[in-house]
């Protein structure tokens, strides 16, 4: 019998708690799934950083710890944490976040904003939208979630650089990496769409310098980290022009304050962290691949890199 812990708040326990019984049997694990087991006796945590577990140190039996969600950087760094964590890499959350990239990046590539928000009676003949292939885009971020967003993209037209810290290989996607390359994947993008991890080495990615490289009337989308933006250096380019629109589903602070500018902004759209969240049907059956290559001594999948930090 494995002694399997959800240390999630209880609104996911409700979420989740059918969705992990279900997997388990249909994969003969022999499972004791539960919100308050001995620490000593546990052999796997399924963990959402906002749960109860916060001290790692009196789980010695566990062999990983796995996250619910796709961003770690709130535990990564906790020091009683030495066992494997590994970050969920969800079918539902990819495609959830494919629809949402895919979907507001050709609401703006159409400009079916200027349509949805005119309705005055006032018949305009506008400039057809140059085609896809007429429109560069660049993903900063190319691990799952970015490389299937790309590759979406790619199938209607767009061409895609993507760019991320160390070298990738995607089909179909010019991959630039390391900060020398940071330069020529945003010089002259019309879109740019941000799916990076929160670390030191990203915060604040897009700034007034980087801004500044990209084509006039840009857009920007930003599904991934708050973090990765600088408020100040976005609202700036915004201002002038350089920036047509934002459409931003993180932030610094969460739940967005109603007094900051975004929310008053007309060209900034605020989506509350919605983007795409972890699908407890599909979540669960990962949960069990992970918990079967763990005990069947295989290396588990998606373990993250502490160093790098995702």
């Amino acid at each position: 019998m494995l002694n399997i812990l959800f240390s999630a708040k209880p609104t996911a326990w409700e979420e989740y708690r059918d969705h992990l019984t279900g997997a388990f049997e249909a994969a003969s694990l022999n499972a004791n799934l539960s919100r308050d087991h001995d620490p000593a006796t546990v052999d796997y945590i399924i963990f959402v950083p906002n749960g109860p577990v916060t001290d790692f140190a009196p789980y010695t039996k566990t062999k990983a710890v796995m996250s619910l969600w796709a961003g770690v950087e709130t535990v990564v760094s906790n020091q009683t944490l030495t066992q494997p964590l590994l970050r969920m890499v969800d079918p539902g959350l990819t495609n959830g976040m494919v629809e949402w990239v895919v979907g507001h990046t050709m609401r703006h590539h159409l400009g079916m904003d200027d349509h949805i928000h005119c309705q005055d009676g006032v018949w305009r003949d506008t400039v057809y939208p140059p085609f896809a292939a007429q429109r560069p885009v660049t993903i900063l971020g190319i691990g799952a979630l970015g490389a299937a967003c790309g590759q979406a993209l790619v199938q209607l037209g767009f061409p895609v650089t993507g760019w991320s810290r160390s070298p990738k290989t995607v089909e179909g996607i010019t991959c630039l990496s390391g900060k020398d390359e940071l330069k020529e994947a945003l010089t002259d993008a019309s879109m740019v769409i941000l799916l990076l991890p929160n670390t030191p080495q990203t915060r604040n990615i897009l700034n007034a310098e980087t801004l500044d490289l990209l084509a006039d009337g840009a857009f920007v989308i930003n599904p991934g980290r708050g973090p990765l933006i600088n408020d100040d250096a976005l609202l700036s380019a915004l201002a002038s022009g350089k920036v047509r629109h934002a459409t931003l589903d993180v932030f610094h602070v969460e739940p967005l304050p109603a007094e900051h500018p975004y929310w008053a902004h007309p060209n900034v759209t605020v989506t509350p962290h919605i983007a795409s969240t972890t699908r407890p049907d599909s979540a669960a059956k990962v949960i069990v691949q992970q918990i079967l290559r763990g005990e069947a001594g295989e290396p588990f999948l998606h373990a993250v890199d502490r160093q790098a930090g995702y």
